[in-house]
């Protein structure tokens, strides 16, 4: 019964919406669902959202190694305070996110004026994007190292430095090896977020077609212009890639359940 249940509970919530997503964008055939994704406005905004994945999911990742170095292999006052703040985009709506951002941004406030006298957009802009999509998806990368480095613990660093190993041969050799599959999952969850992301890039964005609209943002115009096929056309891409992320993640947990195992 508890099977049951839980089968039908997941085809209401996740396999049902999946299908009606690709037979929406496929309604009016193949043609129709091509003719909506190559819109040049589609196009702009598919393109936007794979340029601020590409950038904030390596600025991301790479503070989530350095944060889980520190936080896994040392002891010092204040970790627990920056475990906190590493966990408080996570608390956040993004909403909220990004209009913090507007309001820091704005041309009313000091760094704001400054910001424009040296021709500088951030709000409105991509740059705004970036940032409230770092912001939401800061925490993602770092949260799956941070345990994985304190389990592992420091008896191999320690080994390899004694027996003459430099601190980023060390890493190297040593440390990235142990976590590379972490890493990936990381990498992974947080490229998947960033992709997603609506609420805080709605707020800095300003909704400017063919500039700033991302592919969340573009399925939200379509549907509010009653082109329900564009609109789905569009939600498929953003489906299919979450499906190959969920898939990606299956693998790694496997592989990752393997190597516990081991």
């Amino acid at each position: 019964m508890l099977i049951t249940i839980t089968v039908i509970f997941i085809s209401l919530l996740i396999f049902f919406p999946l299908i009606a997503i690709f037979a929406q964008a496929f309604n009016k055939g193949v043609y129709a669902y091509l003719a909506a994704l190559l819109n040049p406005e589609t196009v702009d905004a598919i393109l936007l959202t794979l340029l601020v994945t590409i950038i904030v999911v390596p600025l991301n990742v790479g503070f989530g190694l350095a944060a889980g170095w520190a936080i896994g292999k040392f002891h010092f006052r204040g970790k627990q305070i920056l475990i906190s703040l590493i966990d408080l985009p996570l608390s956040v709506s993004p909403v909220i996110a990004g209009l913090i951002y507007v309001l820091l941004f704005s041309i009313e406030t000091p760094l704001g004026k400054w910001l424009d006298s040296l021709n500088i957009q951030i709000i409105f802009a991509v740059p705004g994007i970036v940032i409230a999509t770092l912001f939401v998806t800061f925490s993602y990368a770092a949260r799956e190292l941070i345990p994985l480095m304190q389990e592992l613990g420091n008896d191999e660093e320690e080994a390899a430095q004694l027996l003459g190993a430099k601190g980023l041969s060390t890493f190297w050799r040593v440390t990235l090896p142990n976590i590379k599959w972490g890493l990936m999952y990381g990498t992974l969850i947080c490229a998947s977020r960033a992709l997603g992301e609506f609420g805080a890039v709605s707020v800095v964005s300003g909704h400017i077609q063919g500039k700033t609209n991302t592919l969340p943002l573009q399925v939200e115009i379509l549907y509010n212009e009653y082109n329900f096929t564009a609109a789905f056309a569009a939600s498929s891409i953003l489906t299919f890639l979450a499906l190959i992320t969920l898939i990606l993640r299956v693998l790694i947990d496997l592989r990752l359940a393997g190597v516990q195992k081991v």
